[in-house]
């Protein structure tokens, strides 16, 4: 009998549900120190993730989630930017 992959859940930085990091947007610090949307999936640095959809952002930018899971300022455009993500899916 084949060994069944395990799929990695992320916690949504806005809502807190729980959820496979493929159907999140992730954003990354990345050792520079800049706060990026990495659409990849795999760029080097401490990651966090939210859903696709325009009430999580709101709660993440209102409890400003994103900045302290990655230790770091976030930029307004940040939220401008996942926003627009999100209306885009």
């Amino acid at each position: 009998m084949p060994a069944v992959k395990r799929i990695p859940e992320r916690k949504c930085c806005g809502c807190g549900e729980s959820g496979p990091g493929k159907d999140m947007i992730r954003i990354v610090r990345t050792p520079e120190g800049d706060v990026i949307v990495d659409d990849t999936g795999k760029k080097n640095g401490r990651g966090a993730y939210i859903c696709r959809n325009e009430s999580c952002v709101a709660k993440a930018e209102k409890k400003n989630s994103i900045g302290r899971s990655l230790k770091a300022d976030t930029p307004g455009t940040l939220y401008e930017e996942l926003r627009k993500r999100c209306k885009g899916d």
